[in-house]
């Protein structure tokens, strides 16, 4: 089984050599030719996954409620920008703002929308979801072109995507990872000629096993500063969602989806959705790199939970059938549940801040 990217790929390979897992990824979900972003639609039961905001309104109204709150923690500033990167189909953004139009309409009626995609055909649906706001909407190909000033911002499920490097311990040392062609002419994966900075590596008193691989992500790093060091010029808060781990670790997490299934990362180039862990403790360091406030990681659970989750569940659920109530009550376990196929414990949510503040749900960091 090939792909026509497969085919491109491999015709890159023959003429130029191996390239890395940086450049496959790249091409995997950005080639304009083939690649998975332009050519296929990934989002709800009929595309290959699904992201938090499908499986229910509350995911969104729980990250709107925080965007007040924030606002409020602020000072409650005039002229807001609120942003998010990566905004799928719009879904998250029309559940936000329909809480803080309700709840904070001094926060609505001053401030302007900012999208920030860079695929014309997902434009189209986040201008289908959105029709009702039009006029206070802006888009945007890059974050670089959102206007300055403070800022509220959320990045859901955006770094997974953004990729990364991988490093294999070799005999002599650690190797970048590459994709090159076996004697079959199919892709395979090897070591390349790369080595890795040791003083990236996290402190380990144990000798590691050939073939352990560990992942850097210098392209997330980049977007992570650019947020920070606009909050730190103009004020604001960010809020990034995403799976991955709390700390720095070694591992292989390099995945692709394909129909709801895991599929081997090199085996459907552009027709699978190619993605990997974010390690959020490098995340954290780079924002206290650009002088910004951590208010906070938590699991995606315990953020909505303490956001009033379960109180908004029990709200929609009042008086209506039992079949909507169980459905309400099944959208609470995916979302905040722990175990297979729930993103309470697998997804962290990171919260930073300038000027510093406290916001709930996280703990006041002495």
């Amino acid at each position: 089984m090939t792909t026509a990217l497969g085919e491109k790929i491999k015709a890159i390979i023959r003429a130029t050599g191996p390239i890395s897992v940086t450049d496959y990824f790249s091409l995997c979900l950005a080639d304009p030719e083939y690649g998975y972003y332009k050519t296929r639609e990934p989002f709800g039961t009929s595309g290959d996954f699904v992201t938090a905001p499908e499986v229910s309104q509350l995911f969104g109204e729980m990250i709107g409620i925080f965007m007040v709150h924030a606002w409020q923690r602020h000072g409650m500033p005039a002229d807001v920008r609120l942003v998010e990167i990566g905004p799928g189909r719009g879904t998250m953004m029309s559940d936000m703002l329909r809480v803080i139009a309700r709840i904070a309409p001094a926060l609505y009626e001053t401030l302007g929308i900012h999208l920030v995609e860079t695929s014309e055909r997902l434009r189209g649906f986040q201008q289908q979801t959105l029709a009702d706001y039009e006029g206070k909407i802006a888009w945007h190909s890059g974050f670089d072109e959102v206007p300055s000033g403070f800022t509220l911002l959320a990045a859901n499920e955006l770094f997974d995507a953004i990729p990364i490097r991988q490093f294999v311990r070799t005999a002599n040392g650690f190797r970048e990872r590459v994709i090159g062609l076996d004697i079959d002419g199919e892709l395979t994966f090897a070591a390349g000629v790369a080595t890795l900075d040791p003083t990236l590596l996290p402190d380990t008193s144990r000798p590691l096993p050939l073939g352990t691989t560990f992942e850097i992500a210098p392209a997330r790093q980049a977007v992570m500063t650019m947020i920070c060091d606009r909050l730190a010029a103009h004020g604001g808060t960010a809020l990034v969602i995403d799976y991955g781990h709390m700390t720095t670790a070694f591992g292989d997490t390099l995945q692709a989806v394909r129909m709801h299934e895991y599929d081997p990362p090199l085996e459907h180039p552009g027709e699978a959705d190619l993605t990997s862990h974010v390690d959020f403790q490098h995340l954290a360091e780079t924002a206290l790199a650009s002088g910004v406030h951590i208010n906070g990681c938590a699991h995606q659970g315990d953020f909505l939970i303490g956001l009033g989750l379960m109180e908004r569940a029990a709200a929609l659920g009042r008086e209506q059938a039992g079949a909507i109530q169980q459905g309400i009550q099944f959208a609470v376990e995916r979302l905040a549940g722990a175990g297979e196929g729930k993103m309470g414990e697998l997804f962290k949510v990171l919260a930073v801040s300038s000027p510093a503040i406290d916001l709930m749900p996280f703990r006041p960091v002495d």
